[in-house]
């Protein structure tokens, strides 16, 4: 026996017991992946048989870190995120260099930027125009825009039936209000005489610079299944009504007033024929608002007021919803990330956008990837290729707001393993004590 097997045993126990104590020392480190030595053993180069051989020692062969999933904690930061699965967060620094994560601690920088320690997340961004996701090449630093996001007038949103939507019932049991001059009747509209209409409501619309404006809608019986429907902007008086007219159906008719006519069984009907067809012959039930806003905004602003599914029955007048598509200017008030990495931006204008869409790598051999240091680890030639995409496809996981991921160090099992690699040190230490003992000996006989 020589020394050469006490030294290297020596040497690996004291290399096992420095990863140990590594797992110890980062068992509170979000993200943190535990190690593992592995170790070899050594044998010399001979022509003799191996059953004479004996060993010379032990070597560490690999540092091997563990990607096993780590526990989930709750947190109470929208902006931190847990990797429940596969995968890895993809960031990047100033200078472009790209590496990966498990360390979901991020925050806001006073640039926009969502980032860990100076590392930005990378993801798919938004079109500016469209607030689309860009998806396709290579991810980019999310950015956000906290700064005003601008105004949207109503109607302006594009989309089908784009502007007001009222959903209401008109009730069935109400009288018939005469027009004509007191004291036969009740006379022309005034919004100071709830005697001379029936029932009325308000909406909120928007004009091109966010101003909001009172809509204000009078609705009066004047006949079996037929209801005047008269409208004032800000207060002002309301257009009298026409009687020749029903709601969009001439050219010149005034934007503000109209008719509304119900079948015997309270739906309401298209007021393209006589008698009026059936409301499922139409897709919608729309008449133009044409409005001046007295603020200097987009002058006049139009949209769509859409009555449809609004019904006439026999129970109290009732409001069921009121939808626009406008929306006054507002600043980023709070950030919310869902499961598939989609970054949702909440406006102290009640409106939410989409603002990017964080994107997770995963590699062949994760075991490759090479340490950094500040739980990042950098593609190496032993990991292959990074395979992006977005979480939950493919081999990737899901992702949990407000939440992180755990070191995942067992550290009642560590701490076994650390008594475990002293023996090892001590036993090492005593075969070269043995052999120290015999060389003694052999320089002691005369």
């Amino acid at each position: 026996m020589g020394f050469q097997q006490g030294l290297s045993g020596l040497n690996a126990s004291s290399k096992n017991l420095d990863v140990i104590g590594n797992n110890i020392a980062n068992s509170s480190t979000v993200g943190f992946k535990n190690s593992r030595t592995e170790f070899a053993d050594i044998y010399a180069s001979s022509f003799a048989s191996s059953s004479t051989i004996a060993g010379i020692g032990v070597r560490v062969t690999d540092i091997a870190q563990q990607f096993s999933q780590g526990n989930i904690t709750t947190t109470n930061n929208a902006l931190d995120v847990a990797i429940t699965g596969n995968g890895f967060f993809r960031v990047q620094d100033p200078a472009g260099n790209i590496s990966y994560t498990r360390n979901g601690q991020f925050q806001v920088d006073r640039n926009g930027y969502i980032n860990n320690n100076g590392q930005y997340l990378t993801g798919w961004t938004t079109d500016p125009n469209s607030g689309l996701l860009i998806k396709g090449g290579q991810p980019k630093p999310i950015q956000l825009t906290v700064g005003n996001i601008g105004a949207r007038a109503t109607g302006g949103s594009g989309t089908s039936n784009a502007g007001l939507q009222l959903v209401l019932n008109l009730d069935a049991s109400k009288p018939i209000l005469d027009r004509t001059a007191p004291p036969t009747g009740v006379g022309p509209l005034s919004i100071t005489d709830p005697t001379t209409y029936t029932n009325s409501t308000s909406a909120t619309v928007y004009d091109a610079q966010g101003v909001s404006h009172t809509l204000t809608y009078y609705f009066s019986k004047v006949g079996v299944n037929k209801w005047e429907v008269q409208t004032s902007f800000d207060g002002a008086a309301p257009v009298p009504a026409d009687p020749t007219q029903t709601l969009g159906t001439a050219p010149n008719a005034p934007a503000t007033q109209g008719y509304m006519y119900f079948d015997g069984n309270g739906r309401l009907t298209g007021p393209a024929s006589t008698p009026p067809a059936p409301a499922d012959a139409i897709p919608s039930f729309n008449f133009a608002t044409t409005l001046v806003a007295p603020n200097g905004a987009t002058s006049p602003f139009t949209f769509n007021v859409n009555f449809a599914k609004s019904t006439q029955f026999g129970s109290a007048f009732g409001v069921n919803s009121i939808n626009q598509d406008g929306y006054a200017d507002g600043r980023l008030t709070g950030l919310s990330i869902a499961k598939d990495g989609t970054i949702q931006g909440n406006y102290s204008n009640s409106q939410t956008k989409v603002v990017g869409q964080l994107v997770l790598a995963n590699f062949t051999n994760v075991q490759g990837l090479q340490p950094l240091g500040d739980n990042r680890w950098a593609q190496s030639f032993a990991s292959g290729e990074p395979r992006v995409g977005d979480p939950g496809t493919t081999d990737l996981g899901l992702l949990q707001s407000a939440a992180l991921e755990d070191s995942n160090v067992d550290l009642t099992g560590e701490l076994v393993n650390l008594i475990t690699a002293q023996r090892n040190y001590q036993a090492n230490a005593q075969t070269i004590k043995a052999q120290d003992q015999i060389l003694q000996t052999l320089v002691s006989l005369r």
